[in-house]
């Protein structure tokens, strides 16, 4: 609502099932404090991006450190946003590792990835592992936000059984753990993300099929609040209200087109309705909602699964109709390495995509690239041979100054990776004593050499 020329910062458009919340606008800002606003005042967003089954690390890893740096073949799809990305060589994993209890290094590699524990080897209902870096921020902040996180993804997967040489399915298919039992699965539905994003909580699953049978945009209910709203905003709010309130409406018409077609289309493996069909229209609609999130200031913190641990998706899309987990056992036939640097390239593609979008969305003074830390990566480095030391791991946005990007970091070997995390909570205002195996936090992310 609207206090006198002040526009509170939760403020709701509200109608019929719908709660849909507002990116930053001057109302927002009291005008004494316009002039002194800094970027330092924006809420900082944490994410977290995981690929499966490792890289093909000489297709990744530039030769050169520093600033002048050419991006191999693997990251070339982030030429146009180097200066926007941080890579970090030399990070390990040492808890993804067997410490004793053989294969299942798939497996460790998702558990371990943002708990930074090695996981107990069990398939039945007694699995442990850590609270991930996600939810600690989850537990300290995101009371501020309607949704303290976000847990996305684009394959689906189930958490009991044994999915890999005695470890249970829940660590396979989950990177993000809530406490030491408790993980949390990724949503790959962008219908249920959306409708639990604008929608309102206080709607019963009745009242929500009754207004969805009405065949009308979700912005048509809160059509008379837009209208009140737009009568008490400035010229410049009023265009980022519409710009704001277009991008909803473009995800939800790419949702429903996605219904229609997983209505007309007979998979092969059973997809909820309102899942695309083709594989990078459902990641860019799920990075899409990912950015609306942030924007509106829904959550600060998401993870996002593009594929499960150990996944067999094939990419016919690409050329590339053999399974994916599979062809990473290459024993270094140059063909089955070829097949997996184009389905390393792809996911960059989709993720050069995502970091497109934040650099393009405002944020206040800023975009929310200038505000945000976006960790990409994998829990394996050699998928072949399953190693967890010298991981690719790259870090996209500034995080309001918290991060010096345009440069690759080479640390020492065996440089724990949970030192990133803590750095990163530390520039959250959350400075834990330690996560996992970290030693320290992690240096040189805002040095400029």
């Amino acid at each position: 609502m609207i206090t006198g020329k002040h526009l509170a910062r939760r403020t709701f458009l509200r109608g019929i099932g719908a709660a849909i919340s507002l990116p930053v606008l001057d109302a927002m800002t009291p005008a004494f404090a316009a002039t002194t606003r800094l970027a330092s005042n924006s809420p900082r967003r944490m994410a977290f991006v995981y690929v499966p089954n490792g890289i093909i690390m000489k297709d990744w890893t530039p030769e050169a450190v520093g600033s002048q740096f050419e991006l191999p073949r693997i990251l070339k799809p982030l030429e146009p946003l180097r200066q926007q990305v941080t890579l970090l060589s030399g990070l390990t994993h040492n808890t993804g590792r067997a410490l004793g209890d053989g294969p299942g290094d798939h497996a460790r590699a998702a558990a371990s990835f943002l708990t930074g524990v090695h996981p107990k080897k069990t398939a039945g209902a007694d699995i442990q592992s850590g609270v991930s870096v996600d939810q600690i921020a989850a537990q300290r902040i995101g009371g501020a936000t309607r949704f303290a996180s976000l847990e996305l993804g684009c394959e689906d997967g189930r958490l009991v059984g044994n999915c890999d040489s005695g470890y249970s399915c829940a660590y396979s298919n989950s990177i993000s753990w809530r406490t030491t039992s408790t993980p949390m699965p990724p949503e790959i539905n962008p219908r249920a993300v959306f409708e639990r994003m604008f929608g309102d909580s206080d709607e019963t699953p009745e009242a929500r099929v009754k207004r969805l049978s009405y065949n009308k945009s979700i912005l048509d209910f809160v059509l008379d609040d837009t209208q009140r709203l737009k009568g008490d905003l400035g010229r410049t709010d009023r265009r980022k209200l519409d710009e704001y309130l277009d991008a909803v409406r473009e995800i939800e018409r790419r949702i429903e087109v996605a219904e229609h077609d997983s209505k007309q289309f007979v998979p092969t493996i059973e997809k909820p309705a309102g899942v695309p069909v083709e594989f990078a229209d459902h990641v860019k609609l799920m990075f899409d909602l990912m950015t609306l999130a942030f924007q509106a200031d829904l959550t600060r913190i998401s993870t996002f699964m593009m594929c499960r641990e150990g996944s067999t998706r094939t990419y016919r899309e690409i050329g590339v109709s053999d399974a994916h987990h599979p062809l990473t056992h290459h024993r270094n036939n140059p063909e089955w390495i070829e097949k997996v640097t184009k389905i390393n390239c792809f996911h960059l593609e989709q993720f050069a995509y995502f970091v497109n979008k934040l650099k393009s969305t405002p944020d206040g003074d800023g975009t929310l690239l200038d505000r945000v830390m976006v960790v990409y990566g994998s829990g394996l480095a050699d998928g072949n041979q399953h190693t967890h030391a010298d991981l690719p791991v790259l870090l996209a946005g500034a995080g309001n100054g918290a991060v010096r990007p345009g440069r690759h970091v080479r640390y020492p070997k065996e440089t724990p990776m949970n030192n990133l995390y803590v750095a990163m909570l530390d520039h959250m205002g959350i400075p834990p004593e330690h996560i996992g195996d970290s030693t320290g936090e992690l240096q040189h992310l805002t040095d400029l050499s």
